[in-house]
């Protein structure tokens, strides 16, 4: 009796065992995915705490859709850089001076000749030792050649000189504006920049077109221009009346 007793007793504990084995094999089968965390040796992750790499063991269900998702979804656009925009052209450079405008004459180690100068009605600037010096039709640099050439001949040897413009001949705006009348000319003016500081179009105005006379070199031009067009100094606006 005593050994049939420790025999029921060994069976029983042996199935109990492996009952318990097998509950544990299906709880770890069905267990939810593991992170595992690598260790990063490298140098950044030292110094700075960088945060680390988690690996995920895909078991199924939101991670595995959720990696799927992202597995799925289109690469990030890629980010294009423009280049630096190339230096802009000054616009003196090829301007054609005239009467009305006021120069900045600068002749290097000679303060007397250093000086404001206004192109007069006839086109020409007068300085101190050379006397009248013809700019109307020139540019800039054509004005300080000449300049340079008439002090050379008899005054300084080697004159270093150099012009810019104080400030440009005005432009005058005409017909159904608010203001019309003569006005600063600024660079890179247009059409519709003019109007506006005119005080801009009266009720009558016609809108969308407007007639331009440009003077150069003893000629003038004449036509009718949309508001987007540019001016040049001199130009005058004439806003014409619409019919209806």
């Amino acid at each position: 009796m005593p050994v049939a007793r420790a025999f029921r007793w060994s069976i029983s504990a042996a199935s109990l065992a492996a009952s318990a084995a097998l509950a544990l094999g299906g709880c770890m089968q069905t267990a939810g995915p593991v992170a595992m965390v690598q260790p990063r040796p490298d140098l950044d992750a030292m110094a700075y705490g960088a945060p680390q790499p988690v690996v995920v063991a895909d078991g199924g269900g939101a991670i595995s859709a959720l990696r799927n998702s992202f597995a799925s979804a289109p690469a990030p656009m890629p980010v294009g850089y423009a280049a630096p925009m190339a230096a802009p052209v000054h616009y003196e450079a090829s301007y054609h001076l005239d009467a009305g405008d006021k120069l900045r004459v600068v002749v290097y180690g000679q303060e007397g000749l250093t000086n404001s100068y206004a192109i007069d009605a006839g086109g020409s600037i007068t300085m101190p030792l050379i006397g009248a010096v013809p700019a109307r039709g020139r540019t800039t640099a054509g004005l300080a050649g000449e300049i340079a050439a008439r002090l050379r001949n008899g005054y300084i040897r080697e004159p270093s000189v150099a012009v810019e413009i104080d400030t440009y001949r005005p432009f005058f705006i005409l017909g159904e504006v608010s203001a019309p009348g003569q006005y600063p000319y600024v660079p890179n003016m247009t059409v519709e920049s003019a109007v506006a500081i005119a005080g801009g179009f009266s009720p009558r105005a016609k809108r969308d077109v407007v007639t331009v006379t440009h003077s150069e070199n003893g000629g003038a031009m004449r036509a009718v221009v949309p508001l987007g067009t540019p001016l040049a100094p001199g130009d005058t606006v004439f806003v014409g009346e619409r019919w209806f």
